[in-house]
């Protein structure tokens, strides 16, 4: 079986618990306003096979065993799902935890053979409601909901991140909102704030698209610790500096 990847990062430190091998999956059906990795929006890029990719994650074993583990993220890794399934499978069956990286946006059967191997989703919740989903990621709110259900009724252990846009989701109103769905899932575990930046200009420019959120504020970091302190819920923060 292949994959069609983006790219490797070999010991990651923001993907999940511990050390990381994170492989970023190619091909992603939304369209966010504030996604900061155009290059995986489409299904074209290099195959690999599954067993060299388990033989790479393997020479890592020492390192990513003892806490830490693998994560698939992306794109939206649930759109090759039968290709995470059968990889998770191999790397639990090692003793290697695995993290599931995702917007949430997939085939729920597809997603559920996934979860049988899946010890960790870590899911975006970019938006409270159908209109904002629409409007900003050309989505459906529902899938995502329906999706982080599963995970619940899975017994999934869950993270939930949370993208802060100065003028879009840093409203009072907005975030009370995130953090009320968020709080409804009794396997969430950590909530994450995650400040907006504009490091991704340079990759649109390359790829000669615009970035829709070009002449938006950046998010500072003071604003994302203010909020960690307000919030009454398990919160996970890091910066994106």
């Amino acid at each position: 079986m292949k994959g069609v990847i983006n790219s490797f990062q070999s010991l990651g430190t923001l993907d999940g618990p511990g050390l990381r091998y994170v492989i970023f999956m190619q091909g992603c059906p939304l369209r966010c306003i504030n996604c900061h990795n155009p290059e995986t929006w489409s299904l074209d890029g290099d195959k690999y096979d599954l067993d060299d990719i388990y033989a790479r994650i393997m020479r890592y074993q020492n390192y990513i065993c003892n806490n830490g583990g693998v994560t698939i993220s992306g794109g939206e890794p649930l759109l090759q799902w039968e290709f995470i399934a059968e990889l998770f499978s191999k790397l639990q069956k090692s003793g290697i935890h695995t993290a599931l990286d995702t917007s949430g946006i997939g085939d729920l059967n597809g997603a559920k053979e996934v979860l049988k191997y899946t010890n960790l989703v870590i899911c975006d919740l970019k938006f409270s409601s159908q209109e904002e989903y629409s409007k900003n990621c050309k989505a459906d709110i529902g899938r995502v909901l329906n999706f982080i259900e599963l995970t619940e009724k899975e017994k999934i252990p869950l993270w939930i991140r949370h993208l802060i846009i100065p003028g879009i989701t840093d409203t009072a109103s907005s975030i009370n909102a995130i953090v009320k769905i968020a709080k409804g899932y009794k396997n969430l575990e950590k909530f994450e704030f995650l400040p907006f930046k504009k490091t991704c200009i340079p990759k649109y420019k390359e790829l000669g698209f615009p970035f829709p959120l070009e002449q938006n504020d950046e998010c500072p970091n003071t604003l994302i610790e203010k909020l960690a302190k307000s919030q009454m819920i398990p919160l996970l923060t890091h910066f994106n500096d």
